[in-house]
């Protein structure tokens, strides 16, 4: 990930790293010094490197301290031992940064660049969500009714825009909302996240629009007493519920592998495989026999994944975030499945169905 962007003798330089304890330092895009990746207990950091000018050597240096939990990197750049440069970056300037974009060279024409180029517009046009919306609302009219099918299309348009807002929250240009009949919904960004907590934030909020789109529709079905409203404030939650597995690339997969892929022990990934077995016992104890067995697949899917976590160009979560976003998790799931539960004990057989799949 890119740890620090300044103008060094009237070129920028980069400094990339990861938690593996690799670092690469480029002048003008150039690479001039590198550490290569070792385990080690310092925080402390040195570059040095030659710069020539009208056949002029400048000795260089770029050293700090680098600390990712909290991220915090103090630095000093200097040219033949005078100071040019310094002071720190946070985990805040992280979320803001934007990441160095390579540049693509120029490519001749050919059918097939311009076929792709075809599929690009395609895929921004607004025609596509149209076409798409229509087939969305296709197939959920001929699963259940029209209205039951729009007002779903609205529990899916609702959720996604979860998404969106947390992209515009930290400051990303949105392409907008795809919905994909039976998978849902989709909404699409073409930058790219540089933290674990924009990762947390950005998945998790999707699920938690879904959460008030299913209370407001349960206390619509309580004013009113309609069963349309308890149909589909059930199956909204079953359908957040399932997101919310720790499965990629559902949002729950998403979540559960930025709160473990932040853990920099054994003791915390220990932690996080434990809490993942209690969930495994508490499914199958409240007769959630399907949100168990997927737990558990997604679980074991995280923790074979987790040495590489070093490798990662995200920004890992401090304490604070891995706390906050697993207790905001935790609540989430809780309240799904509080919703489902209560629908299933009005004894309707529609309102049970969601607890019976569940169950299977």
């Amino acid at each position: 990930m890119e740890l620090l962007a300044i103008d060094f003798l009237g070129k920028p330089l980069r400094l990339e790293g990861s938690m593996a304890g690799w670092q690469q330092l480029f002048w003008d895009n150039t690479l001039v010094s590198q550490i290569a990746a070792a385990p080690t207990d310092t925080d402390q950091f040195t570059h040095q490197f030659e710069l020539s000018n009208n056949e002029q050597t400048i000795q260089c240096q770029l050293n700090g301290t680098l600390s990712w939990q909290p991220f915090l990197i103090h630095y000093q750049a200097s040219a033949d031992q005078q100071m040019i440069v310094q002071g720190e970056r946070n985990d805040k300037d992280i979320e803001r940064q934007q990441p160095q974009q390579v540049i693509v060279p120029e490519k001749r024409f050919s059918f097939i660049g311009l076929a792709s180029l075809g599929m690009k517009a395609l895929k921004s046009a607004k025609l596509i969500k149209v076409v798409l919306a229509s087939a969305s609302l296709a197939a959920y009219s001929w699963l259940f009714s029209i209205q039951f099918a729009l007002a779903l299309l609205a529990c899916l348009v609702f959720h996604e825009y979860g998404h969106i807002r947390a992209m515009k929250y930290f400051g990303m240009k949105t392409k907008g909302i795809y919905l994909i009949p039976f998978l849902g919904g989709l909404a699409l960004s073409d930058e790219k996240i540089n933290t674990r907590w924009q990762d947390v934030v950005i998945s998790i909020m999707g699920p938690a629009f879904g959460l008030i789109m299913s209370l407001a529709c349960m206390i619509a079905y309580w004013i009113t007493g309609e069963m349309f409203f308890a149909g589909l404030a059930v199956f909204n939650a079953l359908l957040n519920l399932f997101n919310l597995l720790p499965i990629l690339p559902l949002d729950g997969g998403h979540v559960l592998k930025s709160i473990s892929f932040s853990m920099n022990s054994k003791i915390g990934i220990i932690a996080c495989a434990l809490a993942a077995v209690v969930g495994v016992i508490l499914s199958y104890r409240l007769g959630l026999t399907l949100f168990g067995f997927l737990l558990i697949m997604g679980s074991l899917e995280i923790i074979f994944e987790w040495r590489q976590r070093h490798q990662s160009h995200l920004l890992p979560l401090d304490r604070y975030g891995q706390i906050f976003s697993t207790v905001w998790y935790i609540s989430l799931v809780a309240a799904f499945v509080g919703i489902i539960a209560y629908f299933a004990s009005l004894g309707d057989s529609l309102l049970s169905l969601p607890l019976q799949i569940l169950g299977t």
